[in-house]
């Protein structure tokens, strides 16, 4: 599985593009540049990967789906370093049908890292990565002919797309966030209902490492994650897990020179997020800063068990919101990660929630 799913861990047919309805464009080479032709027509497949410009570098976009006519749906991935494309052919396969599925891998991650690695001194900014995502939308409502698309993603990306969201309200006719992250990672009810769970079990180990890094905030990068390996020992404990063969990347994504990429766009984006004394884009995350109104209809899913992004926060910050239409729901032997329950709730918001999205 992905090492850092969502935040720590957060998706075959030949390309068929027409042009005011053309024959059908060859597929683009996977290492190469996509096209910008336009694709409309039902009943046309779409299968493609490569790079687009975004922000003055090329990023990674990978496009899947079963009908150019159907919705699109721009699935944001978290981490911030940690891309879903080597797993587009498998988690969200069914949604193919129904959906056109746009994934990018975000600047300082996966092949985009692998294309253009950042300085060691480049930083990455919310501005940043927000305006880059904001320009992923309009290249695929050029593509698809689009007005509008359904926006989704959890962890690092249910807070970008938030401010997505905010920057470009026309863009989207839906919002679904998941494991929403709403302040500076961490909080003390995340260490707190850790270190609940690792007294109640009488978990030494953890218990010894949870108080050598004491509650947050920290200024040791090494703290979230250690924290983070305990809540996920937890959350397995009392969660549905995910296949295993959810987590079988395609062939672009086995070779040695993508697998560096990964890992090294893994460790900056990481180092970015939680900063070398603390002080990274997580420290000054606070979604209630932006304002509570959101031009489109926004559905947050949330895990029982999520100790990452605990309930009660989430949906303090639901609350809070307001927007044409919204809606909470709490699902059960889920956590941060995503597993079938959290998948289930997601579609099910798809489904009967964005109809009007086309």
């Amino acid at each position: 599985m992905p090492r850092r799913p969502f935040l720590l861990s957060s998706l075959g047919a030949a390309l068929a593009c027409t042009l005011a309805h053309a024959p059908a464009q060859a597929a683009a080479p996977a290492a190469g540049m996509l096209p910008d032709t336009v694709c409309t027509a039902a009943g046309t497949p779409i299968d493609e990967q490569g790079y687009v410009a975004i922000g003055g570098i090329q990023q990674w976009v990978r496009i899947k789906g079963a009908s150019c006519a159907n919705p699109v749906l721009l699935l944001i991935h978290g981490g911030p370093g940690n891309p879903m494309t080597p797993y587009a052919d498998t988690i969200y396969k069914d949604w193919e049908q129904a959906y056109t599925i746009v994934q990018w891998d975000q600047r300082g991650a996966g092949k985009t890292y692998e294309r253009q690695a950042p300085a060691e001194d480049e930083a990455l900014t919310m501005e940043r990565l927000r305006d880059d995502g904001v320009e992923v939308t309009r290249y695929a409502a050029r593509r698809f002919g689009k007005r509008q698309m359904i926006l989704m993603g959890g962890s690092w990306a249910s807070a970008l797309g938030v401010h997505m969201a905010k920057a470009s309200p026309a863009s989207y006719c839906a919002f679904i966030t998941t494991g929403q992250l709403v302040r500076a990672f961490a909080e003390d009810d995340s260490y707190e209902a850790a270190l609940s769970q690792a007294r109640a079990g009488r978990d030494q180990d953890a218990l010894d490492k949870l108080e050598k890094i004491g509650a947050p905030p920290w200024t040791d990068p090494r703290s979230p994650g250690i924290l983070r390996r305990i809540t996920r020992k937890y959350e397995a404990m009392s969660t549905e897990p995910a296949p295993k063969d959810w987590w079988k990347p395609g062939p672009t994504y086995t070779t040695p020179a993508y697998e560096a990429a990964y890992e090294a766009g893994e460790d900056y984006s990481w180092l970015q997020f939680v900063g070398l004394h603390g002080d990274g884009i997580a420290s000054k995350l606070d979604l209630y800063k932006l304002g509570p109104d959101f031009a489109m209809p926004v559905y947050m899913v949330q895990g029982a068990q999520d100790l990452v992004t605990m309930p009660e926060q989430s949906k303090r910050y639901f609350d809070s919101i307001k927007a044409p239409a919204k809606e909470f729901v709490l699902v059960e032997r889920t956590g941060h990660d995503p597993n079938p329950p959290m998948l289930a709730a997601q579609y099910k918001f798809l489904k009967e929630k964005t109809g009007a999205c086309r």
